[in-house]
C-alpha cells in the first residue's frame, strides 16, 4: 500500500515549507526513518524522514518550491506496486471534496455571487479576505475586450495570498496585485512580499539608498523569519519581567563535583536545564500557553535552548527534561546543539517546547531581558557568573552571583505565579543538594 509523503507542520504557526534538497531520487528504494529530503521552515532547516519503506515515486515538488503544510509532495510505494494513471503523471480526476472556507467567507461569497471553487489560497482554506480580494479583482476595469474576456480564475490568481502575506503586505503598504506569487496556483506567499524592495512598493517618489536595499536583500530567510516572529511576539504578547540575583557558590561546587564524577562534558547550561526542569515540576503553573482565550496546561516539561547560528536563531527542545538524569541531559544537549549548528536538526527536535532558556553569560553579558517565544508563557534569560559584593550576616562579602530575568506572557501568568517559579528556581540554584544523584 502506498504511503503519501506530505509537507509536515513543525510548528504551530507554520503555513508552508520550502524544499531545499531531495536526498532520494524518484525510483530509488527508501527505508522508513532514513533521511528523505531537506526542508526549510520558519525557524530552521530540517531533514524529513521517510514515513515508510518502499520506492519513492510521484515527486510533485522540486527544489525551491514552497509547499503548503499537509500537501502531498511524493508517494512511497511497495516495490511491486503498479502505478495508477494518476500516479504515473496523468491529470488527476476532479476532486469531489467540498471547498474549505470559513463561515464568513461562505456568507460573503453567497452575497456577491462568487463561486468559491474559483478562488485559490496558499493555505487551502478560503477566508473573508480572499473572497473580498476576488470581488475587488472582478471590479477592476478590463481596459479592452480581450482583457475583459480573461477567465475569472486569472483575476483570482493575481490576488490569492496566504494570511501571512496579506498581513506583511498591509504592514508595508504593498499592493498584492502587483506581485507575482510563487506559491501553489500562483498564490502570493510571505516570502514574495518580503522580497519586494520597499522602494518599489512605496512608489517612485520614495527614495532609498542602494546600499540599504542590497543589505535588506542579503538577509537570510531564517533571520528574516526570526525578525518577523520576534516582532509579532513583542507587539502582541503583553510582557512583564522579573529579575533575581542568585548566589551560585554551591552551584559552582556542584559543577566541579559533576565534572569529576561524570566527565568534563558537563556545563553550566546542563545544570541550568536540570534546575529549571525541577522548578517547573514544582511550579507547573508556569508550564502553560495562552491559546484561543484559554489556558492550556502542558503535561510534559520540554525545555528549549536558544542556540545562535550564523544566519539566525533556533530553539532545539530537550523533551521531558524533568525525567532525565544529569548525564542524560548533557548528552542530549550536546547532540542537539551540534546538529543545530550543522543544520541537521530533525522535525521532532524543534517541536513541543514549553519553556525556553536563553543563556548569554558565555558572552560576558551581566543581565538582559529576552522576548517570549510563543506559544510558551515564559523564557528565562541568564547572565554571566561574576564576583559581586553581597551582604552576608550584615557584612559585605564577595560572592559569585548570577542574574536571572524571567520574561512572562501576562495573559498566561501573573506576577505572583512568575515570582513563585523564580523563587523555586533560585532556591534550587543556591541549595542544589536535593538534585544531586
Amino acid at each position: 500500500m502506498a504511503t503519501n509523503v506530505i509537507m509536515p507542520a513543525l510548528e504551530l504557526a507554520q503555513e508552508t515549507g520550502k524544499i531545499l534538497k531531495w536526498i532520494k531520487s524518484p525510483g530509488q528504494s527508501v527505508i522508513k526513518g532514513e533521511p528523505l529530503l531537506e526542508i526549510e521552515t520558519d525557524k530552521v532547516t530540517v531533514e524529513v524522514e521517510a514515513p515508510a519503506s518502499g520506492v519513492l515515486r510521484d515527486v510533485t515538488a522540486g527544489v525551491g518550491d514552497v509547499v503548503p503544510v499537509g500537501k502531498t509532495i511524493a508517494v512511497i510505494a511497495a516495490a511491486d506496486e503498479l502505478l495508477t494513471p494518476t500516479s504515473a503523471g496523468a491529470p488527476a480526476p476532479p476532486s469531489a471534496e467540498p471547498v474549505k472556507a470559513s463561515p464568513l467567507a461562505r456568507k460573503l461569497a453567497e452575497q456577491h455571487g462568487v463561486d468559491l471553487s474559483r478562488i485559490t489560497t496558499a493555505s487551502g482554506k478560503i477566508e473573508k479576505a480572499d473572497v473580498m480580494a476576488y470581488v475587488e479583482a472582478q471590479k477592476t476595469p478590463a481596459g479592452n475586450g480581450a482583457a475583459a474576456a480573461a477567465p475569472a480564475t486569472a483575476a483570482a490568481r493575481l490576488v490569492a495570498a496566504s494570511p501571512k502575506a496579506r498581513r506583511l503586505a498591509a504592514e508595508r503598504g504593498i499592493d498584492l496585485r502587483a506581485l507575482r506569487g510563487s506559491g501553489p496556483g500562483g498564490a502570493v506567499i510571505a516570502d514574495d512580499v518580503a522580497k519586494t524592495p520597499l522602494v518599489a512598493a512605496a512608489g517612485a517618489s520614495t527614495t532609498a539608498s542602494a546600499a540599504a536595499i542590497a543589505g535588506a536583500q542579503g538577509v537570510s530567510n531564517v533571520w528574516r523569519i526570526m525578525a518577523e516572529r520576534m516582532t509579532s511576539s513583542w507587539t502582541t504578547v503583553p510582557h512583564f519581567f522579573l529579575v533575581r540575583e542568585v548566589n551560585v557558590s554551591r552551584f559552582a561546587s556542584w559543577l566541579a563535583r559533576a565534572r569529576k564524577q561524570i566527565g568534563a562534558q558537563i556545563s553550566y547550561t546542563d545544570l541550568l536545564v536540570r534546575v529549571v526542569a525541577a522548578a517547573i515540576a514544582q511550579q507547573p503553573r508556569v508550564n502553560v500557553s495562552w491559546k484561543d482565550g484559554a489556558l492550556v496546561q502542558h503535561p510534559e516539561v520540554n525545555v528549549g535552548l536558544a542556540v545562535a547560528l550564523g544566519d539566525g536563531l533556533v530553539v532545539p527542545v530537550i523533551q521531558r527534561a524533568d525525567t532525565l538524569t544529569l548525564p542524560q541531559l548533557a548528552e542530549r544537549r550536546r547532540d542537539l546543539v551540534a546538529r543545530a549548528q550543522s543544520g541537521k536538526l530533525r522535525p521532532a527536535d524543534i517541536q513541543g517546547g514549553t519553556f525556553t532558556i536563553s543563556n548569554l553569560g558565555t558572552f560576558g553579558v551581566d543581565a538582559f531581558s529576552a522576548i517570549v517565544n510563543p506559544p510558551q508563557a515564559a523564557i528565562l534569560a541568564v547572565g554571566r557568573i561574576a564576583d559581586r559584593v553581597v551582604a552576608v550576616n550584615g557584612q559585605a562579602v564577595v560572592q559569585p552571583t548570577m542574574v536571572l530575568t524571567l520574561s512572562c506572557d501576562h495573559r498566561a501568568l501573573d506576577g505572583a505565579r512568575g515570582a513563585q517559579f523564580l523563587g523555586a528556581l533560585a532556591d534550587l540554584i543556591e541549595e542544589p543538594l536535593a538534585l544531586l544523584r
